[in-house]
């Protein structure tokens, strides 16, 4: 269990004072995440809630236990229902010359481009599942903005422990994500 499960607790109970301190420590950072993959300020917010309102019905309902920071666990949901949200905008299709209506040769590529980055995203993801709950654990808590140093010590291991193991659990992410492409 991650020190970080007192926030589903929180949800759990309703405490308000935690709740904010979600907010505080996570809004921002994912909503600048969402807006840089082509969310706007709407979606992007509501994005934020349907993670938070995901998360409180794994608690509730699965009694679901977080074994990673609480930011990375909502951004992965975060980025998830981000790339669903751009397929099913793929899939209602867009609007052509004929219609006389103009499609920005360059929007349309950067929508593009922006559906594989989510593509291979939801492919690393994926794969992350496959791996060792500890390799899992180390590949997301380091994409948390906490020095490796500090990551060490809160996972409980030496500095030098953690690089290796890091490298070792990268490769073995890399591994799984290039057979499947």
């Amino acid at each position: 269990m991650h020190p970080d499960q007192k926030y589903i607790k929180a949800l759990l109970e309703n405490d308000h004072k935690l709740i904010d301190e979600i907010y505080k420590n996570n809004a921002s950072s994912i909503k600048k995440y969402l807006l840089s993959r082509g969310a706007n300020e709407e979606e992007a917010g509501d994005i934020f809630q349907e993670a938070l309102i995901d998360t409180y019905k794994m608690a509730y309902d699965k009694n679901f236990t977080l074994t990673c920071p609480l930011n990375a666990f909502l951004l992965l949901i975060c980025k998830r229902k981000w790339y669903n949200e751009v397929q099913k905008k793929q899939r209602q299709g867009v609007t052509n010359l004929e219609d006389g209506v103009f499609i920005d040769k360059e929007d349309e590529q950067n929508a593009e481009m922006h559906v594989r980055q989510m593509e291979r995203e939801s492919l690393v993801m994926r794969m992350l599942d496959k791996i060792s709950e500890r390799c899992k654990q180390i590949i997301l808590a380091s994409y948390t903005g906490i020095s490796q140093e500090k990551l060490a010590e809160s996972l409980g291991v030496s500095y030098g422990y953690l690089r290796k193991k890091k490298s070792i659990c990268m490769s073995e992410l890399i591994a799984l994500v290039n057979q499947k492409k």
